[in-house]
């Protein structure tokens, strides 16, 4: 691996907030509006997809764990293409295949559902490890108030649809409309997105023989990697069931989609701050008792169906989500020196913690269908968190992979 990065290309240490630059961090901030209302859009009207189709849980469970899985292997290799394609011309096409992939999901045939949400999955994929290595190569000196941006507009939007979708899904739209909706935004950043294709540039050869020690045999690495999978876990799956958990205790279809909603909303303001925070800090750990107090008291005020607090419970998943979320992306650049050394990092991580938050849906789901209840499962959203303490911990270390 190579380790020229051609961030000195970039030298300044303010941001010039006009012109190519400015189309470029509102080319990022659109890129993160599609990378996650994909997917929140589907926990919510799961029933009427169920329903429609005939299909069961654990396949419905499936439609969220498809994106994992794809994200698991599609992730190591997008820092490849993108040294033979470049940066920006690689999220351009990858976005295409997003729009495509909506498209497909949203025609409303079994068989076009699980393919479209595989080629969203693998677009997704993408954008979430290559914008990491982006914005270190573009905005060395500035990577965590853009990652505050990525990470608040990734949210943002994630809330939106998850917010969205079922009242979509219940008007003449249905659940196609509901699943099509992301399509504005994904069309909107095509757009937005083509005067980058002027600054596309591959990675050049090298003829350095210099060794590179693996990313695996890195301790850092599988603390970023442990980091990453069990946050994505507990994010993934209360997307997927913390609706038909509410559901279950009492609550109203529509309510309970607007109570994830609140979680995804709470994310923002961490979102926005965790990356700007932990720029500044030599070790992150503080950061990390912050979160893991909050993820337990959330989770268990939702698992004890303190119902009538759930408001609460929603507010304190979502603070906690959003810091693990951003400081988790953090760690790509804040344990690594290159922008492209950021993106094998992050595809690395990503490959692996994805394919073992992949798990949680279709578990949860399992063990539901077994106990017959959440109440049992749900202490498993306790014992997560803890571990997901332990990596971060870990990770927050002042080193780096190699």
């Amino acid at each position: 691996m190579t380790t020229n990065d051609h961030s000195t290309s970039y030298p300044s240490k303010k941001i010039s907030w006009k012109g190519t630059t400015l189309l470029l961090v509102f080319g990022v901030i659109f890129i993160a509006s599609t990378l996650r209302m994909p997917l929140t859009v589907v926990g919510p009207i799961i029933s009427f997809i169920r329903y429609d189709l005939g299909i069961s849980n654990v396949l419905a469970g499936f439609l969220t764990t498809i994106p994992l899985l794809a994200f698991a292997i599609i992730s190591p290799f997008a820092p490849v293409v993108a040294r033979k394609l470049g940066l920006e011309l690689t999220l351009f096409l990858s976005t295409i295949l997003l729009a495509m992939g909506i498209v497909l999901r949203s025609l409303g045939t079994t068989g076009l559902l699980i393919f479209g949400t595989v080629l969203i999955g693998v677009a997704i994929s993408f954008g979430n490890v290559l914008i990491p290595g982006l914005l270190k190569l573009k905005f060395p000196y500035h990577v965590g108030l853009l990652m505050a941006f990525f990470t608040m507009s990734m949210n943002l939007t994630a809330g939106l649809g998850a917010g969205i979708s079922y009242p979509i899904a219940n008007s003449s739209l249905g659940w196609q409309g509901a699943l099509a909706i992301a399509l504005v935004l994904v069309v909107a950043t095509i757009l937005i997105w083509i005067p980058q294709l002027k600054s596309n540039n591959p990675e050049p050869a090298t003829t350095s023989k210099k060794s590179v020690t693996p990313l695996w045999k890195s301790p850092v690495t599988w603390a970023v990697t442990g980091a990453m999978g069990l946050q994505s876990l507990l994010f993934y799956t209360t997307a997927a069931w913390i609706p038909e958990i509410y559901i279950a205790q009492g609550l109203a279809p529509d309510k309970a989609g607007w109570m994830f909603s609140i979680m995804q909303f709470s994310q923002v303001p961490m979102a926005l701050a965790v990356p700007i925070i932990a720029g500044k800090m030599t070790s992150q750990r503080p950061l990390v008792v912050m979160f893991t107090a909050f993820y337990l008291v959330g989770f268990t005020g939702v698992v004890m169906e303190w119902t009538s607090l759930g408001v609460l419970w929603m507010i304190l998943l979502g603070l906690a989500g959003g810091s693990s979320f951003a400081l988790a992306m953090m760690f790509f650049t804040l344990r690594t020196r290159t922008a492209f050394e950021a993106a094998d990092l992050s595809g690395f991580a990503q490959s692996l913690g994805y394919l073992f938050a992949a798990i949680g849906p279709i578990l949860f789901g399992y063990l539901h269908d077994v106990f017959g209840g959440w109440n049992s499962v749900g202490w498993l959203f306790v014992v997560v968190a803890t571990m997901l303490c332990f990596c971060s911990m870990r990770a927050s270390k002042n080193e780096y992979v190699h």
